[in-house]
């Protein structure tokens, strides 16, 4: 399908796979999108500013940079920057068309639905998007597609206006008349106010003025204060809706000055910010940030995982202003149609960017247009795909995230005369493509099943969210493809069963799989079990992991990560396994009743293990730390011996005549484990046996009872 993506500041139209229907989602078939004339060509624009400018503007970001590259080494870093920039980024957030599938968990949208959508995630300018539930909403009957595909600004509008609560008969001041503060002007008139627009442009005036604006203002003409106290006999308007963008100050600090005392303000736009007490303070008065469409904006619960907010608790939704909008134009309360000054076919996506930015005059709404005859293809075919493979693993990388393109695929590129990657799998379209093209893989899709039908196919790296390995596991196993998946193995004791069953109920010559605990391939780990092999007593092994503080709300406490135990502790049990060679006889767990709600006990805990060997193991894992201090440190005591290890980077070691090892940069075992994966598929040689990688998950499985009570 056609997409239309920002690539280093400019606009290209790319051919890239048709996403996959998702749980809780819609696959909608665009008809028309609405090319945002604001925001979209301010990130064009900012695409193409150099890196250093960029690196000046957000110094946080450089500190980033080098964090990583002092962790995964320049070449890594590299790889993973310039394949983030080649990729480019999806442009769009509001469009219309109709259902083509709907994902498990939608009720009230059939296919054949007219919809429009929005968000700035998934409502792009393609022909084919997949759009969360709370995200679309049905498009009246006596509306048409054209209208409708502007639903987001429109959303965004009407919150501005939800905001400023207004009143019959009360007075209002728009400091902005593009496409937001037209439709802002007709939704107060529709609420009985009085309007009074103010705009650098006169055309944008005059159309505003023709559309039932009351007055309109040019600010470079006259004393607007003076004005607009006479029309309203010297008090002052009640209230200012600000929809312009500037970097300036000024204009903040106008529209407070325009209001009467106790009136309000409420931003929509982008401008600056720099407050005058004296400006708000003898006024008293209220001043209001409107985000976006409305409640549900920026929380990942209500528009990824479609929960909704009861009616009567939250009136006004996104999905229920969305509604809302179109409802107001389908009953002739909004004229939209006269807002709108050109479409053009995808195809000239480019020339219309370039329209916009050149124009002459300031045009409002631009839309793209799409053909109906649509030929679907979740695949994409790499032209410039490498011959010969012979002697190479022909490895499919299904999850093509920042874990995956900034670790495995640099490390799998230098291990070209092992692996060759047949195939990308992303479940966006045009990363799938991106990451294609950097890694010269033959084909790109959003088909899993595609990948497991292709018998060139031989093993699949498997990266995507936890709560999806165990199934994905199990369905490469069983399409004969060998597996790596990064850890978990699996977020539950039903899903590790299934696999366990999987081969023992099989015959030989069964798949390899290989959990991605890659701490044991590390050279330290590797170099303390040579130490403690010959050992004659039990060890003490102290093992600390000072995690680092996560939103309570990310993912990865949530359902689709399963928590901090399950999704990161598991590479440390697998890494007593590893050392103590032995069967786990007991597991305990305590956690930490922290005050408040910003820690959670789950991601604070001690792990005890006793080993059949005698051996007894500790992890403590913390969220309460300091990123100032080492993220990982290990301790052994045994037999008059002290190991200690520090984040993979420094291993000493007291009472042996022999010297530790040190490096520059973190050595966590990454690139061994492929090279392990590699010669396993070759000679048949597990790298992890079996039971190995299922107690890893065992123990994680207890101590996730004994933290959650």
């Amino acid at each position: 399908m056609k997409q239309v993506l920002i690539v280093r500041g400019k606009v290209v139209v790319e051919q890239v796979p048709e996403p996959q229907v998702m749980p809780n989602n819609v696959l909608v078939q665009v008809k028309y999108s609405c090319i945002s004339t604001g925001t979209e060509l301010n990130s064009v624009k900012a695409g193409g500013v150099p890196l250093w400018q960029q690196a000046i503007r957000q110094p946080q970001n450089v500190k980033k940079i080098f964090h990583q590259i002092s962790s995964n080494g320049l070449g890594r870093t590299y790889s993973k920057i310039s394949g983030n920039l080649a990729s480019g980024s999806p442009a769009g957030y509001s469009a219309a068309g109709v259902v083509i599938e709907v994902g498990d968990g939608i009720k009230g949208i059939q296919i054949g639905d007219r919809v429009a959508c929005a968000g700035a995630q998934c409502a792009y300018h393609a022909e084919i998007i997949c759009v969360p539930k709370n995200l679309v909403v049905r498009i009246p009957v006596k509306l048409d597609d054209k209208v409708a595909s502007t639903v987001t600004l429109g959303s965004i509008a009407l919150q501005g206006v939800r905001r400023a609560q207004p009143t019959i008969g009360e007075v209002f001041v728009v400091i902005g008349l593009g496409v937001l503060g037209q439709l802002v002007t007709q939704l107060l008139k529709a609420n009985g106010c009085r309007v009074i627009g103010m705009d650098l442009d006169q055309e944008r005036i005059d159309l505003a003025v023709s559309l039932g604006m009351d007055k309109g203002l040019c600010p470079h003409v006259g004393d607007n204060y003076e004005r607009v106290s006479k029309l309203t006999d010297g008090y002052g308007v009640d209230g200012v809706i600000v929809t312009a963008a500037t970097s300036s100050s000024e204009v903040i600090s106008t529209a407070f000055n325009m209001c009467r005392k106790k009136g309000r303000v409420v931003l929509v736009g982008d401008v600056g910010l720099n407050i005058n007490r004296s400006d708000i303070y003898q006024k008293e008065i209220d001043f209001f940030i409107s985000t976006s469409y409305g409640p549900g904006r920026y929380d990942r619960d209500y528009e990824e995982y479609g929960l909704d907010y009861p009616i009567a608790y939250v009136r006004w939704t996104e999905n229920r202003n969305m509604g809302e909008y179109l409802r107001l134009i389908a009953d002739s309360k909004l004229n939209v149609k006269s807002l709108i000054t050109k479409t053009y076919p995808i195809e000239q996506a480019h020339e219309a960017y370039a329209d916009l930015k050149g124009a002459s005059f300031n045009p409002l709404l631009v839309l793209l247009s799409y053909s109906q005859k649509l030929q679907r293809n979740k695949c994409v075919l790499n032209p410039r795909t490498i011959g010969t493979t012979k002697n190479k693993i022909r490895l499919a990388i299904i999850g093509a995230g920042e874990f995956a393109k900034g670790m495995h695929l640099p490390n799998i590129k230098t291990l070209s005369n092992d692996f060759h990657i047949q195939s990308i799998v992303s479940r966006s379209g045009s990363n799938a493509k991106a990451v294609m093209d950097q890694f010269k893989a033959n084909y790109a899709t959003t088909d899993y099943f595609q990948v497991l039908n292709d018998k060139d196919v031989e093993a699949v790296l498997i990266s995507t969210r936890h709560t999806l390995h165990a199934k994905m596991v199990l369905q490469a196993l069983k399409a004969g493809k060998h597996v790596l998946v990064e850890k978990p193995l699996a977020i539950n004791s039903v899903e590790l069963n299934e696999i366990v069953k999987f081969y023992n109920n099989s015959g030989a010559g069964l798949p390899l799989l290989l959990t991605g605990f890659n701490r044991r391939f590390s050279p330290y780990a590797i170099r303390i079990k040579e130490v403690v092999e010959g050992r004659t007593n039990p060890m003490i092994i102290n093992y600390r992991m000072n995690a680092g503080y996560i939103p309570l709300d990310h993912w990865v406490h949530g359902s689709e990560g399963a928590g901090r135990n399950i999704g990161e502790a598991c590479h440390i049990y697998d890494l007593f396994t590893y050392l103590t060679n032995s069967r786990v006889i007991k597991v305990s767990a305590h956690s930490i009743n922290p005050k408040g709600s910003y820690y959670s006990s789950t991601d604070n805990f001690v792990a005890t293990m006793s080993f059949d060997d005698g051996s007894i193991a500790t992890l403590t894992y913390t969220a309460l730390g300091n990123k100032a201090h080492p993220k990982e440190q290990l301790e052994i005591y045994v037999d008059g011996h002290v190991l200690s290890m520090t984040d993979y980077q420094q291993l000493d070691m007291v009472g042996i005549d022999t010297k530790g090892l040190k490096s520059r940069k973190q050595e966590k075992g990454q690139f061994e484990e492929l090279k392990e994966f590699s010669s396993g598929i070759k000679k048949g040689e597990w790298p992890i046996p079996l039971w190995q990688q299922i107690q890893a998950m065992e123990m994680a499985f207890v101590v996730d009872k004994e933290i959650n009570g």
